[in-house]
């Protein structure tokens, strides 16, 4: 597959841009800025300069499948997080793209069990998350606990209720698993947690809501 990475300068994303690269699918990372498409290139994937508040029918040309990664760091969750995202998923559908994968968050769907800071960024992905369900696309959407930047270990746990209690997991394991997401059927329109674990990647997506 052609893969489009949007956020492929952002932590999860560039990991996510250097798997993919080295994978047999191709790679194009998505980024905001043209002084940032050297680093895409370093990563070896092909770059795109596209803006999500604006138009990106450019970047979605010849793609296959799509990684949602993006985020606006809190700086403007409606537009980026939620519009943004909401931007790309229209634009997939427009140019006939049938995958993508979401990266969402954990407690998105019950944003009051988390500290209120974090409270609109979690409204904004809830909105985003229920857009690409509703939409056309065979969808995917993950939903992490806090990310760390520990190595990965290729061990996950997946659930749709998860105990909060250690829910941590290395961006490079989140990263891993978006790309695992993409060929894996059983993740097809489903909705899962991650979170460090004891399972590799592969097996774990193979009964993804379990747990």
């Amino acid at each position: 597959m052609n893969v489009l990475i949007a956020g492929s300068h952002g932590q999860v994303g560039r990991h996510a841009t250097r798997i993919l690269a080295e994978s047999d699918h191709g790679a194009r990372g998505m980024v905001r800025a043209e002084s940032q498409s050297p680093d895409i290139t370093d990563l070896g994937a092909e770059p795109v300069v596209a803006d999500l508040t604006g138009d990106v029918s450019h970047a979605v040309e010849g793609i296959d499948a799509i990684i949602f990664a993006a985020g606006s760091g809190g700086e403007d969750v409606w537009g980026v997080d939620r519009d943004g995202a909401i931007t790309l998923i229209e634009a997939a559908e427009a140019e006939g793209i049938e995958r993508f994968v979401m990266l969402s968050s954990i407690n998105a769907d019950r944003p009051e069990n988390s500290p209120e800071a974090l409270r609109e960024y979690l409204r904004a992905k809830a909105e985003a998350d229920e857009d690409l369900r509703e939409s056309d696309l065979t969808h995917t959407i993950v939903r992490p606990g806090p990310l760390t930047n520990e190595d990965g270990t290729g061990r996950i746990r997946t659930g749709t209720d998860l105990e909060r209690d250690d829910v941590e997991i290395p961006r490079e394991d989140v990263a891993r698993t978006l790309v695992a997401a993409l060929g894996a059927e059983s993740t097809y329109g489903e909705t899962f947690e991650l979170a460090a674990g004891d399972e590799s990647i592969e097996e774990a997506l193979q009964a993804p809501l379990d747990g």
